[in-house]
């Protein structure tokens, strides 16, 4: 292959590059459009962790018992959820109710019964959601199914206060205002109601709960996320006592009281998948890294900072590694060395 003497002009210019890439494609196989590379891993990442395909694949090849479904949804991506798995399970799904957030919810699903209440602090729309989701699974027999589909936000849209609603309004207030992060918040908020920290599976008894978590919070603690109404509690009442006193928190005595009870430990009639996590993102980001040809490794699925700090650290280990083989980088600088060599050469041969 011999390259066109250039006299400097865009034309015989952009032949020689034209020829150069040529060359780099066949002869090296460097993908270089490292933008096209992100913007892909980015869409295939995010893909597969949004609500509907994280339920679509929970409900790949289960198998429900002769019984009744009952779908319960709730969190601010209930709808898309329940949505879903009505479109999955179809005539299956013997009725439901959806507990999400004001101006979530897209439309009519056959069926089910659509809730919208306040978020971060519940209202008493919250309330009436959740109450119609308990008067859906009570009496339910042995052989039916509690399909419940969890999502971020259903700490405050999944509720049934055992105190008033002022007063659970103004230490949800406190806890948001005080800087509790969601863990020490949510070890309050459990024993302040009637259907977190495992109460919710209690209600459900004997019927079986498949729970399906999209997960919101750094570990995926199921007890912790929206409080986790269908998962045993890993906290105590010491816990919440410490934390009141922390944080220097104004209860009431019905409050206070409250506090001193204890949450369900076990429970024998629930099945849990989580999807949807932080977790699953990483995993997604690797397999979309890998399918178009980089060595990947997940250094961590539980990096908790504000972002300027992420981007610090991450850019830092970028820069450790920039002259390694793995070097798309390296190869771009070699395009442009050489591409800059075309100029000063007034000709060469390859």
């Amino acid at each position: 292959m011999e390259f066109k003497r250039t006299d400097g002009t865009d034309k015989d210019f952009i032949e020689n590059c034209r020829l150069l890439d040529h060359i780099h494609a066949k002869d090296i196989g460097v993908h270089m459009n490292l933008r096209q590379d992100a913007d892909f891993i980015i869409r295939e990442s995010i893909q597969k962790v949004l609500p509907d395909e994280a339920v679509r694949q929970a409900l790949n090849d289960k198998r429900f018992d002769t019984g009744d479904i009952y779908v319960v949804a709730a969190g601010k991506a209930a709808w898309e959820m329940a949505n879903t798995a009505a479109a999955v399970l179809q005539d299956r799904i013997t009725a439901g109710v959806v507990c999400t957030k004001y101006s979530h919810v897209k439309g009519e699903i056959p069926g089910v019964t659509c809730f919208e209440g306040g978020h971060p602090v519940p209202d008493s729309n919250s309330f009436r959601g959740t109450q119609a989701a308990l008067d859906l699974v009570s009496g339910l027999k042995k052989e039916d199914t509690v399909l419940f589909l969890l999502s971020g936000g259903g700490s405050a849209l999944f509720e049934k206060p055992l105190i008033a609603e002022e007063e659970l309004a103004d230490i949800t207030g406190q806890l948001l205002a005080c800087g509790a992060d969601i863990k020490e918040m949510n070890t309050i908020r459990k024993r302040l109601s009637g259907v977190k920290g495992g109460r919710f599976a209690q209600l459900c008894e004997p019927a079986h709960v498949y729970s399906i978590v999209l997960s919101d919070v750094l570990g995926d603690p199921l007890d912790m996320i929206a409080s986790g109404p269908a998962y045993p509690d890993s906290t105590t009442c010491a816990d919440a006592v410490r934390i009141a006193e922390k944080y220097q928190l104004k209860l009431n005595d019905e409050a206070r009281r409250l506090l001193e009870n204890e949450t369900p430990k076990q429970l024998s009639n629930v099945e849990t998948v989580i999807t949807g996590s932080v977790r699953n993102l990483c995993e997604a980001a690797k397999n979309a890294c890998e399918e178009l040809g980089y060595k990947t490794v997940v250094l961590t699925d539980q990096l908790d900072c504000q972002a300027k700090e992420a981007g610090a650290f991450l850019g830092a280990i970028a820069k450790s590694h920039q002259e390694t083989k793995a070097g798309a980088i390296r190869s771009l600088r070699w395009r442009q060395r050489t591409r800059s060599q075309v100029l000063k050469k007034p000709q060469f041969s390859a």
